[in-house]
């Protein structure tokens, strides 16, 4: 095949004797500059790298698979001969293999098993300014590399977008080219307004618009993902076969020759129905317009289940730039945007590097295994946030993947095996061991794939009705179930559709599984009834989901308690409708709802006892039962913040029954054991001679002094009908000492006698004086006003009328006779003429005191 002459082969030369002076080098070359094929070829064609392989890292696996076929072609060569390719479960390599495209997971499984990469010579990042996590821990392990065992190894960073010089520094300072290229005019149209109709309507119009102006050449379509396109597809059908077009998917779903078919040549006009894979890397010869709608499906994780997912999202300013360029390639072109320019001006520069938005547990396993003691030290290309690293760490040790120092356990090791998300390697290796490894296997598959279920993503969102929905153990039983009637068919398109399910995802559960499968090594026989291994598996995705265990808040009820707090609801369309303890899997996101778990697997109890025992407390504790008024024994087994088990029975007496009864009678308020007057009253007069004694040491009576009054009464009580006649004035007086006791009695007293005889109640109020009222008669015969506080407190005299009401208040009696009594006299015996008002009432007989009221 002969080379076509692309931008970047002018600077060729410079890059291979830049790269023969130095160990690293940064390139930065356009869109379409032919970076991806052409500079591993002139590095391999160079002989650099000590005649050892070159790899190339590629962002996704459709154009690590076209990448290497072009090279292979262009040297005249079937791909896997000295050029060769690797995915994940796909190795197209052989003997003579010297330069391997491969996706970036890969390089990092291949540095678990040869930490030096003895036989690679270079490694050429590509397309690092989509800054994918595996492609930034790559370049982190390889520059360590390069500083330790390997200073030969050779680095090469090759982007589009990406500024070059942080990457530079990185690497030590490590030299930079640019290739400005030859680039085509690229034509931009946009939307003046937001157009609100589906996407397939949308690609429709604009088609039937640059048509009618008159199209040469083929046109790509960029689309969020498989769904849109399909839809896109059976929109444009008609209108394509009309205009003699094919119309043509390209995503990572399809198999290779139908990805071929829509990226070689052809004698038809193509309609390119694509995702973003084929935003960057090799070429599509014969694309003149791009039709973009904005939108992609952005890696980032669920929250729930851990696993990767991915979410509709506007593309970046720069992914936009990416997509129009690849019109301009080869000819002039024209790039329809189905959005505004206020919407294009409204986006970020570059997407959110995924080191800040997916879960980093295979990435801390991975590390962790590679030597790395401690995470949060590594020399990160850009660190990831501290919580999710925490979070990492705490996973793996709950899934038994690491120890308490961070060490990977033979558990951890074990899954490493599987190039999947720990927690679906967990589930495998928990099916290995119980016998049911191959099918574990399958349920991982459909873990972490799309869901096979059709009507699964037509009730995204909650949408739809549960109308013959069957009860069942497990959502992925129901899910592993129909994957097999669909294998027993062959996957018969026919069978596929009455099972409801999504051919593209089956399909890719049949790859996934079947490699998963490869690598299984079961440990366990397999049990011999059905149920048994269905129990098995359960407890497979078990001891994936160990902080994923939720309850039933009532029997029956959608509600969810879960093992971390809070609480979540159960999607009306799982099977599993009657389990009171079950596996929230994954969840899905719903408007005015929020996480509503749409896979779950029941869960039993001992279940939790075999496999995570150090993880169930057992509590046995004295609790108060505010309904029942008594302190009760509450025996509860609890995993999480999930309660398991809970019995309560009377206590027994005993101190601690006494110190919780105690501290509920203190909170009912001391007064509900006293009349509170006389509980008042009592505090007040304690107070008072605290000051007025302050050598007795009278006690500051607050809440300490009253929870010990209290707690004496509790003793060998657990009820408040057990403190029922108890007086808590007798315990409060308890605790003063005699002489203490004695001043109370003497000098606080509760009542006071006039001169007739006449008891009188002393009222004592907080930060009140104290005080006392009766007939002004009843303090004839005083020459001065009775007193507490072996007198140094006087007494507040409220002197009454006959008819009660007072005629003064006082503390000075003996004034009072000499300046106002003369006065108040003479209109008291007006007012009074058959009461004797004495004109010296300091010397006269007091009256009777009068009986008390029946």
């Amino acid at each position: 095949m002969a080379d076509v002459a692309l931008p970047i082969d002018p600077l060729l030369p410079d890059i291979v004797s830049t790269l023969r002076s130095s160990r690293s080098l940064v390139l930065e070359a356009p869109p379409g500059a032919g970076k991806t094929t052409r500079v591993p070829r002139a590095l391999l064609e160079a002989g650099l790298g000590a005649g050892k392989e070159i790899v190339v890292l590629q962002p996704r696996r459709l154009p690590t698979r076209l990448a290497a076929q072009r090279v292979s072609e262009e040297i005249g060569e079937r791909v896997g001969e000295t050029v060769g390719y690797q995915v994940r479960f796909e190795d197209v390599r052989g003997p003579k293999t010297r330069m391997s495209f491969v996706t970036e997971g890969v390089l990092g499984r291949r540095l678990l098993t040869d930490p030096t990469l003895r036989d690679v010579g270079i490694v050429v990042l590509d397309e690092f300014h989509e800054r994918h996590l595996s492609a930034d821990i790559s370049l982190a392990l390889l520059r360590r590399l390069q500083e330790t065992a390997r200073p030969d190894l050779k680095l090469v960073v090759m982007s589009a977008t990406l500024e070059a010089e942080p990457v530079r520094a990185y690497l030590g300072g490590a030299p930079s080219l640019r290739s400005e290229g030859r680039r085509f005019d690229v034509s931009v149209e946009y939307l003046s307004a937001p157009d609100e109709r589906h996407l397939d309507q949308q690609v429709l119009s604009a088609l039937k618009r640059l048509f009618t102006q008159g199209v040469d050449g083929d046109v790509l379509v960029f689309l969020p993902g498989a769904g849109e396109i399909r839809r896109a597809r059976d929109t444009c059908a008609e209108f394509a076969e009309r205009h003699d077009a094919d119309v043509l998917p390209l995503h990572g779903d399809l198999s290779p020759a139908e990805q071929d078919r829509a990226v070689r040549r052809s004698s038809r006009r193509k309609i390119i129905l694509s995702t973003n894979v084929a935003e960057t890397s090799v070429t599509i010869d014969g694309v003149a317009v791009v039709i973009d709608s904005g939108l992609a499906r952005v890696a980032s994780h669920s929250p729930w289940s851990g696993l990767p997912q991915l979410k509709l999202g506007k593309v970046s300013r720069a992914s936009a730039v990416q997509r129009a360029g690849r019109a301009g390639r080869t000819r002039a072109g024209h790039c329809v945007r189905l959005y505004t320019q206020h919407d294009f001006d409204g986006r970020p520069d570059q997407e959110a590097p995924e080191i800040r938005r997916t879960d980093l547990a295979e990435t801390v396993l991975s590390l962790r295994a590679s030597g790395v003691k401690d995470v949060t030290a590594f020399p990160f290309f850009e660190p990831p946030p501290t919580p999710a690293l925490e979070a990492a760490e705490t996973l793996l040790r709950r899934l038994g993947a690491v120890d308490a120092k961070g060490q990977v356990t033979d558990v951890g090791q074990r899954l490493l095996r599987f190039p999947v998300h720990p927690r679906q390697a967990r589930v495998i290796v928990e099916g290995e061991r119980r016998g049911v490894g191959g099918d574990a296997a399958v349920l991982a598959a459909l873990m972490g794939e799309r869901d096979i279920r059709r009507e699964a993503r037509a009730n995204l969102g909650g949408g739809g009705r549960a109308s013959a929905l069957v009860s069942g153990p497990s959502d992925l039983l129901e899910l592993l179930e129909r994957f097999r009637e669909a294998g027993r068919s062959g996957f018969a398109s026919g069978r596929m559709q009455s099972l409801s399910l999504d051919t593209g995802a089956v399909q890719s559960v049949e790859r996934v599984q079947k490699q998963l499968r490869r690598a299984v090594r079961e440990q366990g026989a397999r049990p011999g009834r059905p149920e048994d291994v269905e129990q098995a598996l359960m407890l497979s995705v078990l001891a994936g989901y160990p902080d994923r265990v939720a309850r039933r808040r009532r029997p029956r009820s959608p509600e969810l308690l879960m093992f971390g707090g809070g609480t979540t609801s159960l999607s009306e369309f799982s099977v599993v409708q009657d389990a009171e303890l079950m596996v929230a899997v994954d969840a899905e996101e719903r408007p005015g709802r929020g996480a509503v778990v749409r896979l779950a697997s029941t869960v039993e109890a001992e279940w939790l006892l075999d496999l995570y025992p150090d993880a169930l407390e057992e509590v046995d504790t004295l609790q108060w039962n505010a309904d029942s008024r008594r302190v009760e024994r509450l025996t509860r087994l609890a995993y999480g913040n999930l309660v398991l088990e809970e019995t309560r029975t009377p206590a027994p007496p005993s101190e601690e029954a006494a110190r919780v009864l105690a501290e509920a009678a203190l909170a009912a308020g001391p007064e509900r054991f006293a009349e509170p007057e006389a509980l008042e009253q009592w505090r007040t007069r304690v107070a008072l001679l605290g000051k007025a004694f302050p050598e007795a040491g009278f006690p500051t009576v607050d809440a300490g002094f009253m929870r010990d009054a209290l707690a004496s009464l509790c003793v060998g009580a657990r009820s408040f009908s057990d403190l029922e006649g108890v007086s808590l004035l007798d315990a409060l007086y308890a605790r003063l000492t005699s002489e203490q006791q004695r001043l109370l009695a003497n000098h606080a007293p509760e009542r006071v006698t006039l001169p007739g005889g006449r008891g009188v109640k002393v009222h004592y109020e907080p930060n009140k004086p104290p005080w006392v009222e009766s007939r002004l008669q009843d303090f004839f015969g005083m020459a001065q006003g009775p007193s507490v506080g072996a007198g140094r407190v006087p007494l507040v005299l409220h002197l009454l009328a006959p008819n009660m009401r007072a005629v003064q208040v006082t503390t000075d009696l003996a004034g009072f006779w000499e300046r106002h009594y003369p006065a108040i006299r003479k209109e008291l015996c007006r007012k009074y003429p058959r009461h004797s008002w004495p004109e010296d009432p300091r010397h006269a007989e007091p009256p009777a005191p009068r009986p008390p009221r029946r």
